[in-house]
């Protein structure tokens, strides 16, 4: 039977199988068949599809399990809708383009490799094409009805723009495939109807990318649509807010990382010009006394042509001139030679300047890439930027080092390198496909041997970049390329070794180096030096270096491509250096080995090029970034980066500097020397007629007034005839005298201090202006002046200036001054003109400019960007307008977006019809206010950066705002007037303008992102102005006086604003806060003051009351503030000391009660007994802190010979202060002291008062006063009051105080009436008080009190009267007892607390006496206020205890014998606010 009989036979017993599958009559088929709409074969094993064609109206077709290869007879199926092909042998997509109406497909198990052949099927709905061999997605774009996608089990590695079109798929399954990458899956953002969604199905295996940190919060944050993500139900609505919370946290965090990384740049720049400026200062000198001499030379040569004229008829005169003139023109020559020389060192500082400045903006550029790139990759790749206190760094520093060799650079001038750089790269990624790599290929080879061994196949070598991607764009490219993806696309040799096909690595820098730089000069020998500026330079490299497996190795053979199919067996090739080549190099003797220059060089080791097969088997680990040193770049170098140790410097530089300034010299000394001439004092019109050779100031039309230290010019604007004026050399700051002179043509002021042209006014004639080597900075308002006020200026010269618009001043200045034919000395093109005229050219918002960069999107891209909205729409999508004729009504109130930077925009106009703008950005433009959006009221992002705003009025009606940026401006406040109406406002960034205050910001109270860097923000108070802000968590002050003059900023500001997670860009760490809490905790301030208090008018206030406030510290500084202030109130604080209340110079009553006193200075221990909370104390410069020494050195020390302390203090409360020992205090100092309050301490001996001389009133009661010693009281001899209550007394020796007149003793330990027999001495005594004492037991003790103290009025607080006092001398003359129950008249009342009345100022005067009347018998007392108990302690008296002694004021006492009103103010009262204050003194 033949082939042809068998195929048909096979065809025949499939459709007889196919018939009795599906219930069908074989018979009977070729009738039946055309109503069949549905058919079934499962597991037959039959290779083909036959005879499809008799079933016209299929709609199901289902065959699994067949060996099927291709889908074939289905062109005879128009109405099929479902098909299922699965498990078959299929290879490829084909047979399907007749079949339009299908809408399920599944093609699931089987050998697809590429998805093509769908593109007819525009209405398919489900595709099935999981578990086959696919690789890429496409072929998808004409499938707009696809809502189901299943790849699943395939070899896909991305996903790139394949899904963009299908705009309705709703499930997603792409696990069991090769995706590693975020990036790839944030391509399935433009999915908007996706709601479920599979990388990690639990059937398949999972992607790598699944595995990655923040997977989940990626995917939730780019496709919040999501309702099934790796089959968890994620559809709740906090899954997505904490997605969207994180996201933003990170967005935040890695913008103040771009902003530290921009601040950097900025320290950089600063520092490189510092150091231009250091090594321009010579030249400039230098060039400086040059063009001093060459100035007078010049007048001396004009003088002398001019006297040559006049005297041509006397030949030896004219003869003399004549030599004399070319003697000076030889000179002038000279001198300009050697100005051009300096002029071009100058030139090459500059030069060397910007090429620094290049490179440390490339390494910005390169940093805000690194950052980009870890916020894409949420964490998974992280940039380390070392230092030398990373482990890694030195071995990396090392490594480069020992590599390289300058004898392989000698063609080059290279004598070394300097490294700049080392980042070290974290890519979870490719570390995790090299580790799996790796362990693959251990686990397939068994040898022990190998496995022990492995190690030593791993290398760290430089990858070797394609020689051909020469230009900063494309290397920059292919590094990021790199770091990210790893080596997937390296690029390798272009000799005959194919690309692609090896990862290209060396062990030599030459030998990765080399290459590059021979193919620069060639190429930029062949283009010209002119082509050559965006190659690569020679002077500057970078390299990665990776962690290589090498496996096993071998040679390369000549002629076979490098490629793993001619090498089998092998993990790499490798090539090593000509022997013979290498010989030659070390043999030259004129090279020094780096390991003569370097100290670390190798220089035996082998170079050596290898080529790895497998990619994944290379992990970049770290980047370099070097920069080679040459002989010249060393005399000339700015760059602040600090290179490796024994980097070569040029010797010969300071010798050739010598040289030039001997030859400067020698130039200076030629004959002729010109005769100095005399300088003008002052400019009158005798000195100007003398200087211009005239007899009137009319005809004056020279005048050269060179060297003359003039810093006026009055007298010039006389002379209207003057055309030619030279003012070099002098000290002029300003210009303003030389206007309204109608025929000035030409003018020199070169060589001033010219700070601005604004006095400028008519000169209309003036054509030539030099005003070289000023100090004029601002080019756009000078150029405004001299285009508003010189109209013919044809040449101008403004070189030497420290302009700060840097490289566009000459564009400036030709945009402005359209009439310059000379500008800094070089002729003016008309390409220049042409370019300044369209740069200083001012657009308007138009039609055409809004249709271009406006966009209609409803919502900000879920993309993880650090772009603003506006900026982000315009990048990712393109503009939704084509023709301006196809524009609908209401066209622009679907604008959502409008990005208008760099359009040279004066002001902002025509958006009245955007009502629906959301999000705009019109940076680096020429706006001076913000007008013209108050009709978008829905804006809730604005950019504003790089203008010229100066104030924020225009804001007021954008209530929905939520970003503010407006960098770089001339704003000088926050005005609140407009910042209370953003109400909604989360993120304001306001760096680099003039702004001093933050007043204005308290009134945004949802801020959380606050950027002030760069301003003029000078005192601690604005940081309480930041205090109501309680959601800021990221905070920049950078560059503000006040990071630099206050002590301990950063801890001052973390205490105070206790919310904050970074500041000024670095993360506020837990031990911060804690530190900042012991440093600042309880610190009373000025600023702190005006908190509480409300106010801030410091010299006005007299009375300070902060009782209860944790105060721990005072540091009210300046004290000059508190002139005012008579009574400071402290009671129950944390105090310790006095400190900075020591400073406050009119104080008079101080209330420090529940405290914990111990010294009136702070103690300073050594710092061996510090704690750790101590020592932090010491970094505090508080007032008065330091000023004492430890106990041990103060021993030896008489407190009487320190200085005295707070003069003006005259009542001091220390009450309850647990004070034990009183010559610690050192109470002494205070000397101006009137009255002393220690009760409640723990006072044994009443030592250290003294100094105290003034001393009237002393209280000590509740302490442990046992006994009383004779120097106690010994220079008290003023003291009137003394009260030792509740003490331990058993003796009352050693009381010599002849002038004291109230004597308290209450609930002491007094057995003997002896003892107060004791008291005779004490003449002046008046009132006693022993109440609590067992020998007033009874009131026993009153007749022998009585009778032995003739001049005491008051006991025990009763006044005893003359009655009394006759019977106590009865009783005793008489000789009987005293009868206990014998009663005696008397009145207790009342009195007023004497101890806490005030000594004030008006009662001064009664001090000075020493003798005191006595008080009639018929005066009435009153109980004396008990003091306060200590806090925490339960008093208990007897009713005896409780009558205590009655007192007269001090103030109620007149030295001619009759009582007075208490007369003391209330600025001077010894209470605390709120005690209560004792009635005033009667007459009775």
């Amino acid at each position: 039977m033949s082939q042809r009989e068998n195929v048909g036979q096979n065809d025949e017993d499939i459709m007889r199988e196919l018939c009795a599958c599906n219930g069908l009559s074989y018979e009977k088929i070729c009738e039946d068949a055309s109503g069949v709409e549905a058919l079934e074969m499962f597991f037959s094993g039959f290779p083909r599809m036959v005879k499809l064609s008799l079933f016209p109206r299929l709609l199901t077709l289902t065959v699994v399990g067949q060996s099927v290869h291709v889908i074939q007879g289905l062109d005879d199926c128009p109405l099929l809708q479902e098909l299922w092909v699965a498990e078959c042998q299929l290879t490829e997509i084909s047979g399907l383009h007749k079949c339009v109406q299908l809408q399920k497909l599944y093609l699931y198990d089987n050998k697809i490799s590429e998805m093509s052949g769908l593109e007819s099927l525009i209405n398919l709905r489900v595709l099935w094409l999981n578990n086959n061999l696919i690789s890429k997605i496409k072929g998808l774009s004409t499938l707009e009805n696809l809502t189901e996608l299943n790849l699943a089990d395939n070899l896909i590695t991305s996903i790139g723009k394949s899904l963009e079109q299908n705009k309705n798929l709703q499930s997603l399954n792409l696990s069991g495939n090769m995706i590693s990458s975020f990036k790839e899956l944030t391509q399935l953002a433009c999915l908007p109807e996706l709601r479920e969604l599979a990388l990690n199905d639990p059937q398949s295996s999972p992607n790598p990318v699944c595995t990655l940190c923040n997977y989940f919060t990626h995917l939730l944050y780019h496709i919040p649509t999501l309702h099934t993500l790796d089959s968890y139900d994620v559809s709740a609505k906090n899954i997505k807010d904490a997605a969207e919370s994180t996201v933003m946290k990170k967005r935040m965090y890695y913008h103040m990382r771009v902003c530290c990384v921009q601040r950097q740049l900025d320290q950089t720049k600063h520092t490189l010009l510092q150091q231009k400026r250091k090594l321009q200062q010579l030249p400039e000198d230098r060039i400086h006394t040059l063009s001093y001499t060459l100035k007078h030379c010049e007048c001396e040569s004009e003088s002398a042509g001019r006297k040559l004229a006049t005297l041509r008829e006397e030949v030896t005169l004219a003869s003399d001139l004549s030599e004399y003139e070319r003697g000076l023109k030889n000179k002038l020559e000279a001198i300009r030679e050697r100005i051009k020389i300096w002029e071009q060192r100058l030139e090459e500082v500059e030069k060397r300047f910007q090429q620094d400045v290049a490179m440390a903006s490339d390494r910005k550029d390169m940093s805000v890439h690194f950052l980009v790139m870890e916020l894409e990759t949420v964490g998974n790749i992280r940039f380390e930027e070392g230092n030398t206190s990373h482990v890694w760094f030195k071995p990396c520093y090392d490594l480069l080092l020992s590599r390289f060799c300058v004898s392989d650079y000698k063609a080059y001038n290279i004598t070394g390198i300097k490294i700049n750089r080392i980042v070290r790269v974290y890519n979870r990624v490719l570390r995790l496909l090299f580790e799996d790599k790796l362990r693959s290929l251990l686990g397939n080879n068994s040898s022990s041997l190998y496995l022990q061994n492995y190690r030593r196949c791993l290398e760290y070598l430089f990858y070797v970049f394609d020689i051909e991607r020469s230009t900063k764009k494309q290397r920059t490219h292919e590094i990021l390329n790199i770091l990210e993806n790893g080596f997937k696309s390296s690029g390798s040799n272009t000799e005959v070794m194919r690309r692609d096909c090896a990862v290209r690595l060396s062990n030599s820098l030459s030998t990765c180096a080399e290459p590059r730089m021979r193919f620069v000069q060639r190429k930029s020998s062949r283009c010209g030096s002119g082509s050559s500026e965006n190659l690569l330079p020679i002077t500057q490299g970078q390299l990665i270096v990776s962690k290589a497996y090498l496996g096993h190795s071998v040679p390369l053979r000549d002629g076979v491509p490098v490629d793993a199919e001619f090498y089998p067996r092998a993990h790499s090739v490798y090539r090593k250096a000509s022997a013979k080549q290498h010989t030659t190099k070390q043999n030259n003797t004129g090279d020094v080995c780096s390991s003569e220059l370097q100290g670390c060089c190798d220089c035996s080791q082998r170079q050596t090029l290898w080529y790895v097969f497998d990619h994944e088997l290379v992990l970049p680990e770290y980047l370099m970034e070097f920069e080679y040193v040459t002989q010249e770049r060393s005399l000339t170098s700015c760059s602040s980066t600090p290179g490796p140790p024994n980097t070569p410097v040029a010797p010969e530089g300071d010798k050739q500097v010598l040289d030039e300034q001997v030859l400067d010299e020698q130039v200076l000394a030629l004959e002729p020397i010109p005769k100095p001439h005399l300088k003008l004092q002052c400019l009158d019109e005798r000195s100007v007629l003398t200087a211009a050779r005239a007899n009137v100031l009319s005809q004056i039309t020279v005048l050269n007034l060179h060297g003359n230290n003039l810093s006026r010019l009055k007298e010039i604007s006389h002379l209207k005839a003057l055309r030619q004026l030279t003012i070099s050399f002098n000290t002029l700051t300003h210009l303003d005298d030389i206007s309204h002179l109608p025929n000035l043509e030409r003018v020199d002021a070169s060589f001033n201090q010219i700070v601005t042209l604004e006095g400028v006014r008519g000169l209309p004639c003036l054509r030539e202006l030099d005003l070289r080597w000023n100090q004029l900075s601002r080019v756009r308002e000078e150029t405004s002046v001299l285009h508003k006020h010189t109209p013919s200026l044809q040449s101008l010269d403004t070189r030497h200036n420290p302009w700060s618009q840097g490289e566009s001043v000459k564009m400036v200045v030709l945009g402005w001054l359209k009439t310059l034919t000379h500008l800094d000395g070089a002729l003016v093109t008309e390409e220049e003109v042409a370019a300044a005229t369209h740069m200083s050219s001012t657009n308007k918002i138009n039609l055409m400019l809004l249709l271009s960069h406006s966009r209609t999107n409803a919502t900000r891209p879920h993309c993880l960007s650090l772009l603003p909205a506006a900026q982000l729409l315009t990048h990712l999508f393109p503009s939704p307008w084509k023709h301006t004729t196809d524009l609908e009504p209401g066209w622009s109130a679907k604008i959502t977006a409008v990005n208008l930077d760099g359009q040279r925009l004066s002001h902002i106009s025509n958006l009245e019809q955007l009502v629906n703008l959301r999000w705009a950005s019109f940076n680096n433009n020429q706006l001076t206010n913000i007008e013209g959006l108050q009709h978008c009221t829905l804006l809730e992002e604005l950019s504003l950066n790089h203008n010229y705003i100066c104030t924020l009025d225009g804001l007021s009606k954008l209530q929905r705002l939520m970003r503010l940026s407006i960098n770089s401006n001339q704003l000088r406040c926050l005005d609140a007037s407009v910042l209370k109406h953003l109400t909604n406002l989360h993120f304001l960034s306001a760096e680099g303008n003039c702004i001093s205050s933050l007043q204005g910001v308290p009134k945004l109270h949802f801020l959380f992102e606050l950027y002030v860097g760069n301003n003029n923000i000078r005192t601690s108070r604005d940081i309480y102005h930041l205090k109501p802000l309680s959601n800021l968590i990221i905070l920049d002050l950078y560059g503000n006086p006040l990071t630099r003059a206050l002590d301990n900023y950063r801890a001052y500001v973390i205490f105070h604003l206790p919310s904050l997670k970074a500041l000024d860009g670095t993360p506020v760490e837990l031990s911060e806060c804690e530190n900042a809490k012991d440093m600042f905790g309880g610190r009373l301030m000025v600023d702190m003051l005006g908190e509480k208090l409300g106010q801030y008018n410091y010299r006005e206030m007299e009375k300070l009351e902060l009782p209860g406030c944790s105060v721990r510290m005072v540091d009210l500084a300046p004290a000059e503030l508190f002139v005012s202030l008579r009574s400071v109130n402290l009671e129950r604080n944390n105090l310790t000391s006095f400190s900075g209340l020591i400073n406050l110079p009119n104080v008079k009553v101080l209330y420090l009660n529940y405290n914990h006193i111990k010294s009136v200075l702070p103690r300073q221990k050594t710092h061996t007994q510090l704690s750790n909370k101590q020592q932090l104390y010491q970094k505090v410069h508080s007032s008065g802190y330091g000023q004492q020494s430890n106990k041990n050195s103060r021993e030896g020390v008489c407190v009487e010979s320190l200085e005295p302390l707070m003069c003006s203090l005259e009542v001091l409360h220390l009450g309850y202060n647990g004070i034990s020992n009183l010559s610690d205090v050192q109470l002494s100092r205070l000397s101006s002291l009137r009255a002393l309050f220690l009760q409640g301490n723990e006072i044994v001996h009443v030592e250290g008062l003294d100094g105290l001389c003034l001393l009237r009133e002393l209280v000590l009661d509740q302490n442990r006063v046992k006994t009383l010693c004779e120097k106690w009281f010994s220079s008290h001899t003023r003291l009137i009051e003394l009260s030792l209550n509740d003490n331990r007394l058993r003796s009352l020796t050693h009381l010599p105080l002849t002038h004291l007149q109230r004597l308290h003793l209450n609930n002491n330990k007094l057995k003997d009436i002896n003892e107060l027999d004791k008291l005779e001495i004490l003449a002046s005594l008046i009132e006693l008080s022993v109440v609590g004492n067992p020998v007033a037991r009874r009131s026993l003790h009153r007749p022998s009190v009585v009778l032995n103290l003739p001049q005491l009025q008051v006991l025990d607080g009763i006044t005893i009267t003359m009655e009394e006092r006759t019977r106590a001398e009865l009783l005793y003359t008489e000789d009987t007892p005293y009868s206990v129950d014998m009663p005696f008249p008397f009145v207790v009342c009342r009195a007023p607390p004497v101890r806490n009345l005030a000594l004030g100022v008006g009662v001064h005067h009664l001090f000075g006496h020493e003798s005191f009347i006595s008080i009639p018998a018929e005066d009435t007392h009153y109980r004396r206020t008990e003091k306060r108990p200590r806090a925490g302690v339960t008093q208990t008296y007897s009713a005896q205890s409780n009558t205590l002694r009655g007192a007269l004021s001090l103030t109620g006492l007149l030295h001619h014998g009759h009582r007075a009103y208490n007369t003391h103010t209330e600025s001077e009262s010894r209470y605390p606010s709120g005690s209560k204050r004792p009635p005033p003194y009667t007459d009775v």
